[in-house]
Formats: C-alpha cells, structure tokens, sequence
C-alpha cells in the first residue's frame, strides 16, 4: 500500500495494527475458540445432568438453549451492521441510487438495487457494503466477517453513504478494514440466518464469488463524507 492512498481516518486509530489477510484468519480463530469456550460447558452440563438423573432433562434443554442461543445474539449482532438505518424513501435517495449505479457493473448494480448491498471483490476477499457496515466473506467462503463503519454525515441518503464507504474501501482496503469495528466472525450460514430476507441473495452472491476467485478474492467507526 502506498502512502498516498491510506486512507486519512487511518489517523484516528494509530494503536490498531493492519487488518490483513494474516490478522483476519488468526482473528477469526480466536473467534471460533472463544464460541467453543462459551457453549462447550453448557453442552457437558447438558450431557452430565441426564446420565446424572434422567429426571434432569427439562434443566439440560435450558443448558443446550443457551449453547444455540448465545452464537446467535453474536450473529444477529454481526448481521446487523448492514440492516437499513432509514425507513421510506429518504430525501434525495433516487439521485444517490443513480450515482451509485455508476460505481458498479451490470451485476452488482441489479444486485444492490434487489438487496440494498453493493459487492465489491478485493484481495482480502468480497465484500458486502451497506449503509452502515460491510461484511466480508473471506477466501473458501469458510467464514464472514462483520464490520461496523457509517460516514460522517448522518444526512446523506442510505445510497451515498454506500457510494462513500465502497469509494473508501477501494481507495485502501486493508485500512477500511482497520478503521471499522469488528463485530462478529464466524459461520456463513450463522450470518444468513440472522439477515433480512431481502438481503440474504447478496450473501449467496459473495460466497459464490469468492469460491470463484482462487487465491481470495456500538459503531464509532466513521468515514469522512467530504
């Protein structure tokens, strides 16, 4: 990455080392140990309580609910980042959609119009920009991440906030990644389940295009809209 093209909000968070593909991946699998650290001993209490006492079965369900139910408020957290922030037709939103429309192919541009999502493929895998957030899925399509990162200006339209994060994001991916906030990594499906309806066909797109492509393809985090 050269100098000029690191993005300036780079600066606001000098203490965060490089999102690249290297830190994705170990940070995924802290992730994947830390869910296995949280729902492992409920399944183990759910097994040892019936082979204690059979009569225990009703307390053992509540233990396995809380193994399935804990993963799912982190992917419900994780989907979230790129649920519509503006309900209705925001002021100004048709002229956004059409500039939008030109920083996409034929593809990606029916694809967000239908999904709210615009896909962008970059080294560090393909993206999923929405209005507030993006997801990632990473090469393999083994694993999404999901980022927390809005622009400045909470006036613009729900399109020019996904026009100014997806120009961020190709103008420096590595440090788009860097300066939004993770907030989940974990199972595709996990994800999709948690995602509106509407939105779910973007993520089919994005693993699709990822196994395509060998080799890879609270929110604070802002972006300037200037």
């Amino acid at each position: 990455m050269q100098a000029d093209s690191a993005l300036p909000e780079l600066a606001a968070v000098p203490w965060r080392k490089p999102t690249d593909a290297r830190w994705l991946r170990r940070f995924g699998r802290i992730w994947h140990a830390w869910t296995l650290l949280y729902t492992v001993p409920f399944v183990a209490a759910a097994v040892a309580m019936v082979w204690l006492d059979p009569l225990a079965i009703p307390v053992a369900l509540a233990a396995l609910a809380h193994a399935w139910i804990i993963p799912e408020l982190y992917a419900f957290r994780g989907a979230s980042v790129v649920r519509p922030k503006v309900r209705g037709q925001a002021p100004g939103e048709p002229v956004a959609q059409g500039l939008l429309g030109d920083l996409l192919g034929d593809e990606e541009r029916r694809l967000q119009r239908d999904t709210g999502l615009a896909l962008e493929r970059g080294e560090l895998g393909v993206w999923l920009i929405g209005e507030g957030g993006a997801l990632l899925a990473t090469p393999r399509g083994r694993r999404v991440h999901c980022f927390c990162v809005a622009a400045t200006d909470p006036e613009l339209p729900p399109s020019d906030r996904i026009a100014h994060l997806l120009l961020a994001l190709r103008q420096d991916e590595e440090g788009f990644a860097t300066v939004a906030n993770h907030a989940f990594a974990g199972a595709p499906w996990r994800v999709r389940r948690r995602l509106p309806q509407a939105m779910r066909p973007a993520l089919d797109a994005a693993r699709h295009a990822v196994a395509r492509a060998p080799g890879g393809a609270r929110c604070a985090a802002t972006f300037s809209s200037e």
